[in-house]
Order: structure tokens, then C-alpha cells, then sequence
């Protein structure tokens, strides 16, 4: 306007050059974002509390003109996962990588992705971002801690020393020879037989004496407690300088210790070839059949990895309804921070059914405001019962091995 009103040269000339930086400007930031693609790989979509997981990301050119800028942004939902930057200079037909490494401090189902790509002119005038929506599901199971010695009562299958049932795993018991088929590995052979008939002869085996161990997880709303607590921040690229996996750190919360307390007793038992199966009231309900090897341990890990305290029925109120699942000779660990001494009843009374009981307590009021849990270890002491104590910052590998002898209160129980 001032140039039409005017006519002079310098205001046409000022308006043609702002005009031009304009159409330049929108055409450099709509440009930016042509070309490019994004790739993240991910070494594993399954990883562990207390250890690593790496992301990798590559970022390349594919057009004629080189990127001045891009911005790279993650919407990932993992704690601490960060992988955003900005990426300068990118030229033609070439490829910026990056690498993260992340320590997984809570246990989960986290989503990676999506990501924006954003862009720009060098007068930051125009900005313009593209969406990259794929998205890829990781799942962090909680922390186990290695159990040297954990003795509970053991039930053993009525019938004599072996239970006449055929098994895929190799045991000690052998119950008879069969023709070899294919996928039967070389110490499944019987060699004498082989070499009597002239072809390959293989083992069939049988269950061992011992009965089934059952985990019984207490997610009772009202049951647990905790005490505020955030992840530590990791130092940037602190993970280069550092030799062997990271301390493990609990969180102050009964939920946690009682997770990692269970996954443990999982990989535990799993290693020794026994039968585990599982049962909680959380979300839902809970049940896994007994089972062995490491199929069971991989289902077990995935769902405590995303159990929750949200049960609404009491552990004694559980015990007595899921009590007719437990065969004679099984054994039942239970794995609580409760307080009533209801659910200590319940497991003398299984007892009666030859049902080897143990109680795995937490000392919630260790971990913030809760009852005093004396009685209820009292109780389990008298009903001559095998009885676990854990208090908040206890060693879980010292904790687990050896039962309590006395109901005398240390310092951390006051």
C-alpha cells in the first residue's frame, strides 16, 4: 500500500524483497521435511527393571538438497527414555545415528513412539512438522534377585516315588524306551538299546515325586502401602563410564517388594524344574496353572509386569474360595503386606487338607502408615507355620533364605 500510494522505486524494491524472502522461507521449511525417513530399532521389545534397554535411530536424506535443520522429538511413555534431538546439517544422501541406552527403573507395558519431525527456514519465519506414527510396544518385566536357599515345606505326589505320567522334560525317573523321533536331543538316547537293536532307541520319562508349588500374590487394594518416591535421573552417557549392571532400587512400596518377591520365587523354583503356578486378585482374575520351564517363566514375568493393587476381595476371602483348586501334597506360599490374621486362619485350616503352607509378610508399616504387623508374624509363628519376613530396604536375597526364628522388633519395625 505505502508503495501504490507512494510510487517510488525503494518502497516497490522493499516489497518485491520481502515478498521473495517469504516465498523462500516457506518453500526452504516445506522442503526441509521432504526426503526424509526415520528408522528406530530397538534391540529388544522385552526388558528387565534394573537393566539396559537400547534404541537406535537413523535419520536420513534421501533428497538432492542438503537439511539445514531437523528437529527430532519422542513421545515415547518409558521413564527416563531420552531420545529427542536436533539434528544439524544433514546433507544430501546421507544418514545421521544416534544411540540411547535407558535404564529401566519401572516395571510395565510402555509405548515407543510415535515421533514428530520438525523443520524450519534459517529466519525462523515458518515451521513445519510431520508425524512418523508407528509405534512399537515394550514390556518391562520387574527385577528378580538371586534366592540361594529358599526350603519351603515339601508336598510330595501320593503313589510312591514317581508319578506314572509321561513328560516332554527329562527327569530322574525313567520310566521305560521308545524308537527315536525327530527333535529328541542325544542325551533322550538309550545307547545300550541302540547298540542291542541296531537303531536309535530313546528314554521316556517321568514326573518326579514332588506336588505343585503355588504363588498366591495379595493385590488387596486396602492391603498395601507406600512412601512418596521418584527414579533417579541418570547422568547423561554416565553408562559408558560404568562396569557390570547398575544397584537395583526398589521402590519404597509393598506392591513392588511383593512383585519382585514373587518373580523371584518364579525364576527360583523354574531353575530347580519344579511345577509353579500362580494366582491374584488384581485387575482381574489372575490364574496360571503349574507348569515348568522357561515358557512359565516368560508368562508369569509379563503378567507381573503389569499387575496393579486393585483387587477388592480380602486375602482370606481369596484363600477360602480358591482353596478347592489346591491338590493334597501342594505346596501354597503366600505373598502379603496384610495385617489380619484372617487369612492366617485360612492357611492353618488348608493344613488340615495337607496343603504345606508359607507366609512371605511385609512389614508395611516399614513402608509407610499401616497396622502393626507383630501380631500377624506372632500368629504365623504359633500356628507353626514357615514364615518370611521383609522390611523396606531389606536385602530380598538375605530376607528370602532365611525364615524368621522370633517375633523380636528391630529397628526398622518401629
Amino acid at each position: 500500500m505505502f508503495a501504490l500510494r507512494t510510487g517510488r522505486d525503494l518502497a516497490f524494491n522493499l516489497f518485491y524483497f520481502i515478498t521473495g524472502v517469504i516465498v523462500i522461507t516457506l518453500v526452504w521449511s516445506w522442503s526441509n521435511l521432504r526426503g526424509l525417513r526415520l528408522e528406530r530399532m530397538a534391540r529388544g521389545l522385552r526388558s528387565q527393571v534394573g537393566k539396559y534397554m537400547e534404541e537406535t535411530l537413523v535419520l536420513t536424506n534421501r533428497s538432492r538438497w542438503s537439511k539445514l535443520w531437523v528437529e527430532v522429538r519422542d513421545f515415547s511413555d518409558l521413564p527416563g527414555h531420552q531420545i529427542s534431538r536436533v539434528v544439524n546439517s544433514l546433507g544430501k544422501q546421507s544418514s545421521s545415528r544416534w544411540q540411547v541406552r535407558t535404564l529401566c527403573q519401572q516395571r510395565g507395558r510402555f509405548v515407543l513412539g510415535p515421533i514428530t519431525l520438525t523443520s524450519g527456514d534459517p529466519l525462523g519465519i515458518f515451521r513445519f512438522a510431520t508425524d512418523v506414527p508407528e509405534t512399537t510396544s515394550l514390556v518391562v518385566v520387574p527385577a528378580t534377585v538371586p534366592i540361594p536357599l529358599f526350603n519351603p515345606p515339601t508336598g510330595y505326589l501320593p503313589g510312591g516315588e514317581a508319578m506314572h505320567r509321561r513328560t516332554p522334560y527329562i527327569t530322574t525317573s525313567v520310566s521305560g524306551v521308545r524308537e527315536y523321533a525327530p527333535g529328541d536331543s542325544f542325551n533322550r538316547i538309550h545307547w545300550p538299546s541302540t547298540a542291542r537293536i541296531g537303531q536309535l532307541i530313546s528314554k521316556e520319562f517321568e514326573l518326579d515325586p514332588l506336588a505343585d508349588v503355588w504363588l498366591f500374590l495379595d493385590m488387596h487394594q486396602f492391603a498395601h502401602t507406600e512412601s512418596p518416591w521418584l527414579p533417579k535421573t541418570a547422568e547423561p552417557l554416565s553408562w559408558m563410564a560404568r562396569r557390570g549392571e547398575p544397584r537395583l532400587e526398589i521402590p519404597p512400596s509393598t506392591v513392588e517388594y511383593a512383585v519382585t518377591i514373587t518373580a523371584s520365587l518364579v525364576e527360583y523354583f523354574v531353575r530347580r524344574d519344579r511345577e509353579i503356578g500362580f494366582l491374584s486378585y488384581a485387575q482381574q482374575r489372575e490364574v496360571v496353572q503349574p507348569d515348568r520351564g522357561e515358557r512359565q517363566l516368560s508368562r508369569l514375568l509379563e503378567i507381573l509386569a503389569v499387575i496393579q493393587a486393585q483387587g477388592n476381595v480380602p486375602l482370606a476371602q481369596v484363600l477360602a474360595t480358591e482353596s478347592a483348586r489346591l491338590a493334597r501334597h501342594s505346596t501354597l506360599i503366600v505373598i502379603t503386606p496384610s495385617t489380619d490374621t484372617h487369612w492366617v486362619t485360612a492357611l492353618r485350616s488348608l493344613r488340615a487338607r495337607g496343603v504345606q503352607g508359607v507366609g512371605v509378610l511385609l512389614a508395611a508399616q516399614t513402608f509407610g502408615q499401616a497396622p502393626d504387623w507383630m501380631p500377624t508374624l506372632a500368629d504365623l509363628q504359633s500356628s507353626g507355620l514357615p514364615a518370611y519376613l521383609v522390611k523396606n530396604g531389606d536385602d530380598l536375597t538375605t530376607a528370602l533364605s532365611h525364615p524368621v526364628s522370633g517375633a523380636s522388633r528391630g529397628p526398622a519395625g518401629r
